[in-house]
């Protein structure tokens, strides 16, 4: 809160000469007045303080509830990694019809539920998911949107500290994101950038074009889908799904895509899978 301040008389400036004495009442008068005022701003002020600092649901102290925040303030990238490493899962999908060998998974709900991209997991036969401290568990497939290239997995075993990421937040043009993952068999690997789009459709061979999705330049790779889109709250805003390329390479110039978290969320089944990496 902002206080005015009230400042004394000046002390070298000379006292009027042979002050009458109802003038020196007076002066006394404003000067007691003057104190009074003073010591109730003060007093109100603090008080003001206190119940800010004490009462949760002070406007001044009230954060934004539409989205939940995994922190108060932004964090760098290192503080980022660390944050969500435990919460980053490696995929290894084989088998007849196998999407991909290797994926990426982020664990979404106390349950050790996985989120991840269907196309990773499609028509595999066998799934198993890699924790970062070094435990692994078979998975099977619970839920599958191959119409928005999403899928849950359920492990059958727990690593013995599980760690979900916190879903949710929004994303906007021009906002720092970090993304986590294992490109090209190579875990835990970091990479950050910034939004560059939004509601982008990207069409695909089979299953329909896929829409709403979020572009952003932080490098993905072959390996990196159905890990966490991060922005620098450490809340997971999308599951990375795709890249572009106008070459047959496959590999990362500048474009990727994110299916958003509340699409993911409420992905429904499908068919269909978006371009794989």
């Amino acid at each position: 809160m902002e206080m005015e301040v009230l400042r004394s008389p000046d002390p070298e400036q000379a006292p009027p000469e042979a002050p009458a004495p109802t003038r020196k009442k007076s002066d006394l008068r404003r000067k007691l007045l003057i104190g009074a005022v003073a010591v109730w701003a003060v007093a109100i002020t603090a008080v003001v303080l206190l119940r800010d600092d004490g009462d949760p649901e002070s406007p001044a102290r009230t954060l934004p509830s539409a989205t939940p925040s995994a922190s108060d303030g932004p964090l760098t990238v290192p503080q980022l990694y660390q944050a969500l490493r435990p919460s980053v899962v490696l995929i290894k999908a084989t088998g007849s019809g196998a999407g991909a060998d290797t994926g990426t998974g982020v664990i979404a709900n106390a349950d050790g539920t996985v989120l991840t991209a269907f196309h990773v997991v499609e028509g595999a036969k066998n799934i198993t998911v890699a924790y970062a401290d070094g435990t692994e568990s078979p998975a099977e497939v619970v839920t599958s949107s191959a119409a928005q290239d999403i899928a849950t997995l359920r492990p059958a075993t727990l690593p013995e500290t599980l760690v979900p990421a916190v879903l949710g937040g929004g994303a906007a043009i021009g906002d720092d994101v970090v993304a986590i993952g294992n490109p090209l068999g190579l875990t835990a690997t970091t990479t950050s950038g910034v939004v560059s789009g939004l509601e982008r459709t990207l069409s695909r061979d089979r299953g329909g074009d896929i829409a709403g999705l979020i572009q952003f330049d932080a490098a993905v790779n072959p390996g990196s889908s159905g890990g966490p889109l991060l922005n620098d709250r450490g809340q997971v805003i999308g599951i990375v799904v795709a890249l572009a390329n106008p070459t047959d390479d496959g590999t990362f110039i500048g474009i990727g895509f994110a299916v958003p978290i509340g699409a993911a969320l409420g992905a429904g089944e499908g068919d269909g899978r978006n371009p794989p990496l």
